[in-house]
């Protein structure tokens, strides 16, 4: 029992967050029907967002895997979330070659995955000539042209600009085990489906049933991509990223490393790509190709901390927090409707200066501009906490989290064992 033992308490954090993450929709229930229910609605994620949260979690991750352990910013990185996206739409309506309308949503994910991987090495042979701000520039670049095709590519759809939906396809998207139906489910806003019953007494709803489903699949590549990051390869893009002429010098050829490294982070953007589109069963060029969509990566990289993984995700749980809270007036929980169930019609109709009512005055200020204070947000983090969450608590720590954080832990309860045993003895 000694491996295991060592092993659980290695991955004790890991356990910690996974534990809150499958704990969460059970918690988000309980509080929002709690007398501060109405409170927890506003200040609380949704269940819907956080599958969100997940899906383009991994794709962060992915970019910061390139990004974050290498040092060459992927501003391209777009390309290959939209890769595997569209390969799970157009595969679903019959327009990927040999690839039938029904073939399993794993294999999809897969497929996507590995297409988005050539798209990386075709692009990366030619980008990984340049260096600093020109690599990012043409990796910008290639995303645009893509962007560009498929916006204009009517083989997509009739209409490819405004994007394209599952049409031909009417079976669910499935995860689970192949060939066992009693583990598969189904994800999606309309085509998932419910578990009643689960161990004699747990019922979930089609979004809890997509929020554990597409958080495995997240949770898998995540812990593949820890397993590469502290692997010998893994520690060679530490070394290329920290002094990439010294990690030459001593022999390591750096640029099939980096190209290696493209190829692996494309990978799982393809994958990434391929669960937002099977849980939406559609796309658009806008949501997938766009380079404003790497942006958003970059954003949670920064916010959540480079080169730590983890951190890129959490990053995103930030961001999307943020923006509900935020959000428009009728689009769910947050600042705005709390205003409006918490101030009565007398403030809200009082004057404030020159015809400019209290009620006027929130609409202009906050409906609709979440991505102002976000932006705000994201310099004071840039300002004041530039390695992100993650990274600034790792410097506080002295190490990783799931490194020091047991260790810092079992030294305090130690002091207080040896403390009390002082007491006892006077």
């Amino acid at each position: 029992m000694a491996w295991p033992v060592q092993y659980l308490r290695d991955h004790v954090v890991h356990l910690a967050v996974i534990a809150f993450f499958a704990a969460y929709p059970g918690v988000y229930a309980v509080l929002t029907n709690s007398p501060v229910g109405q409170e927890m609605a506003y200040l609380l994620p949704r269940v819907e967002t956080m599958i969100a949260v997940f899906y383009f979690g991994l794709f962060a991750m992915s970019f910061d895997f390139i990004s974050g352990y290498t040092g060459y910013l992927s501003f391209g990185h777009a390309a290959f979330y939209g890769a595997g996206a569209y390969l799970v739409v157009l595969a679903s309506n019959g327009k990927i070659p040999f690839v039938p309308v029904d073939t399993p949503f794993v294999a999809l994910l897969v497929l996507g995955g590995f297409v988005a991987l050539v798209l990386a090495v075709i692009i990366g042979v030619v980008s990984f000539r340049l260096t600093g701000v020109y690599f990012a520039m043409i990796t910008l670049g290639f995303s645009q042209v893509l962007y560009v095709f498929i916006r204009d590519w009517d083989y997509v759809g009739s209409n490819p600009r405004d994007g394209i939906a599952v049409l031909e396809r009417t079976a669910p998207f499935n995860i689970g085990v192949p060939g066992v139906d009693a583990l598969n489910l189904a994800i999606g806003q309309l085509a998932g489906e419910s578990v009643e019953g689960f161990l004699g007494f747990l019922t979930f709803s089609p979004a809890e049933v997509s929020y554990y489903i597409v958080g495995l699949v997240v949770a898998g590549c995540y812990f593949a991509l820890q397993r590469i990051v502290h692997s010998p390869f893994g520690r060679v893009l530490i070394a290329i990223r920290e002094n990439e002429e010294r990690a030459r010098a001593i022999g390591y050829d750096t640029f099939r490393y980096k190209l290696g490294a493209f190829a692996l982070s494309a990978f799982f953007a393809g994958v990434a790509g391929g669960l937002f589109a099977g849980f939406r069963r559609s796309v658009t060029p806008e949501n997938s190709f766009y380079f404003l969509v790497a942006g958003d990566a970059l954003l949670a990289a920064i916010i959540g901390g480079f080169g730590t993984i983890a951190g890129p995700l959490f990053g995103r749980l930030f961001d999307e927090t943020i923006r509900e809270f935020l959000s428009k007036g009728g689009e769910g929980g947050g600042l705005l409707p709390f205003i409006d169930d918490t101030l009565g019609e007398a403030t809200l109709s009082t004057v404030l200066y020159d015809g400019l009512t209290v009620n006027r005055a929130i609409d202009t200020f906050l409906n609709g501009h979440a991505a102002l204070y976000l932006g705000i947000v994201f310099v004071l983090f840039v300002l004041y906490v530039p390695n992100g969450l993650l990274g600034t608590l790792r410097d506080r720590l002295g190490g990783t989290v799931a490194d020091r954080l047991p260790a810092r832990a079992v030294h305090l309860v130690r002091a207080r064992t040896v403390d009390q045993s002082a007491s006892d003895d006077d």
